[in-house]
């Protein structure tokens, strides 16, 4: 089956049956859970298909490094969960960012990212990019004219991930790439927090999706992983710098995230219920000073994430009173929350990003985000919501 048949197929799916079906090829042992290929190469019929192979006139496998039959399964799985024509796995989601910039990027280009990003990706971008003659502007994610504005005759890409990590501010998608078409720009949003589940990009004008694998794709903590989406054109250029300079996903990873997206919806909707409450509980604490949800009715872009997502995702922030010491007391006083940065997970995660994700930002940059020293982030698991307000007392009480 063609690249555009397998397309035409997805399509006529919903996105639960396509979460536990797309992309299954059995083989002749007819086995019914996708099946694990750990191998590292191929072998060939002849020398003649061979060649073929890696000539690229016969289809198939050859390395495992750019061709598995497994990670073939959560590629294509994911980019019809997306609405996409295609996906490619990497071995992390800055593996996938960038392999991303590679493709697109030369020395002498500019980028365009929001303010608004995850620390590493702030550091990708301001620091090794910049090494190698890529510049990068970094503009308010909800600022429309700051997009625009920081448009230079070089910009090649648009970079923002929506929710942001960790201040939760909603960027217009459509808006944003509204303005990058209208200059030749590519616009990669980075999915992270909602999944296909809750939000999918394409539909509003990205041309490209990121996505860490290893947060809710995966949803247990268990493999680390990547992926990007996109249009086959578009990542044909991103797989060939995945085949050449190998940030490839493992087969066993891809097959842990084949599980993972088996459940996707159905834990998304529940770690978004459970976040709105918890959102909602903390609003009312005396020791909160601000809560950062697109759930809450009071978010700036409460209205916009209502119509661009499907539910509000399982990531909140606030800001509790004492600045740093406040802040990870309360977090020292918690017993059921993980003390880590990962997010994603089954379990509920909780982290000081001032001193952890976005430790190596510049005050400056830190400031710019809206960083504050007393910023908690809790990633809201599957527990039972009142264990984990009652987790969060013991921390109140601790400060």
């Amino acid at each position: 089956m063609t690249p555009q048949q397998q397309n035409a197929l997805w399509a006529e799916f919903e996105f639960d049956t396509l979460a536990v079906r797309a992309g299954i090829a059995r083989t002749n042992e007819g086995e019914h859970s996708e099946a694990l290929f750990l191998t590292s190469s191929f072998v060939f019929d002849s020398a003649t298909q061979a060649a073929a192979r890696f000539g690229g006139t016969e289809s198939g496998n050859i390395y495992s490094r750019f061709t598995n039959p497994t990670v073939r399964t959560f590629e294509q799985r994911l980019a019809a969960l997306e609405g996409a024509e295609r996906a490619v796995a990497t071995s992390s989601g800055m593996a996938a960012i960038l392999a991303t910039c590679l493709a697109f990027l030369s020395a002498g280009d500019h980028v365009v990212c929001s303010q608004a990003v995850f620390g590493t990706t702030n550091v990708l971008f301001e620091k090794y990019f910049k090494k190698f003659g890529v510049s990068t502007t970094f503009v308010a994610l909800t600022d429309l004219s700051q997009w625009q504005a920081a448009i230079q005759p070089n910009t090649k890409l648009f970079f923002l991930e929506t929710p942001s990590n960790p201040i939760c501010e909603v960027a217009d998608i459509q808006a944003i790439a509204d303005i990058a078409h209208q200059h030749g720009i590519l616009l990669a949003v980075d999915n992270c927090f909602c999944t296909p589940a809750l939000q999918k990009p394409l539909a509003f004008g990205a041309d490209i999706i990121i996505h860490s694998a290893t947060k809710y794709l995966d949803g247990q903590g268990r493999a680390l992983g990547g992926a990007v989406v996109g249009s086959h054109k578009l990542m044909e250029e991103v797989y060939g710098v995945v085949r050449t300079c190998g940030p490839s996903m493992s087969a066993f990873n891809a097959w842990v995230f084949l599980k993972g997206l088996e459940t996707l919806r159905l834990r998304m909707e529940a770690h978004s219920a459970s976040a709105l409450a918890l959102a909602t509980w903390l609003v009312q604490q005396p020791q909160v000073e601000q809560v950062n949800y697109s759930g809450l009715p009071t978010h700036p872009q409460h209205a916009l994430a209502t119509r661009q997502q499907r539910a509000f995702g399982g990531v909140l922030s606030f800001v509790v009173k004492g600045e740093r010491e406040g802040a990870w007391r309360f977090i020292d006083g918690t017993q059921i929350m993980s003390i880590t940065a990962n997010l994603g997970d089954a379990k509920t995660t909780i982290t000081h990003p001032a001193s952890t994700t976005h430790g190596r930002l510049s005050p400056e940059a830190k400031a710019a985000a809206r960083i504050s020293e007393g910023l908690i982030r809790i990633a809201v698991g599957l527990e039972d919501i009142n264990d984990l307000k009652a987790d969060c007392m013991r921390g109140f009480a601790n400060m």
